[in-house]
């Protein structure tokens, strides 16, 4: 993890999976579909190599990605 594998873009969804916040959620905050939100979504857990958010959100703050 120690280089940059995410989008712009997924880094913004990434710091906000990471604060708990849903997909719907996301994309309220994000002004994006709740489509491009789940697909935002999809693609960082395809990165992390992992299967659910709970999982990647305790990767990236384990990692302290965002700090």
């Amino acid at each position: 993890m120690g280089k940059k594998v995410f989008t712009n873009r997924e880094t913004e969804v990434a710091k906000l999976l990471c604060k708990g916040l849903s997909n719907p959620e996301i994309a309220r905050k994000l002004i994006i579909s709740n489509s491009t939100a789940k697909a935002h979504v999809i693609s960082i857990l395809h990165k992390l190599n992992v299967q659910n958010r709970t999982i990647a959100a305790y990767l990236m703050g384990k990692n302290n990605m965002f700090k």
